[in-house]
């Protein structure tokens, strides 16, 4: 069992580990990967002492700040004079 100290970093690492499995998955496989990657996230909004309807919350506001990926457009930076 993971002490206090030791879930967070877990989590994040378990997170990352998670997202390559994305990328190097067969179509077929990446549901499921999809559904690790959502459990690790909710586990890792619980550690954080978070709510999902926070997370939510906070997903919805997002585009408007920044923009979103439904477009498809990426950004890759910003120049301020």
């Amino acid at each position: 069992m993971l002490g206090a100290q030791e879930l967070l970093p877990a989590l994040i690492a378990k997170l990352h580990e998670e997202a390559e499995e994305v990328a190097s998955a067969e179509p077929a496989a990446r549901l499921g990967e999809l559904a690790d990657i959502h459990e690790v996230l909710a586990a890792l909004t619980a550690a954080l002492g978070f709510t999902e309807a926070e997370v939510d919350e906070a997903a919805a506001s997002k585009p408007a700040e920044r923009g979103a990926f439904a477009r498809r457009l990426w950004l890759d930076e910003v120049l301020i004079p």
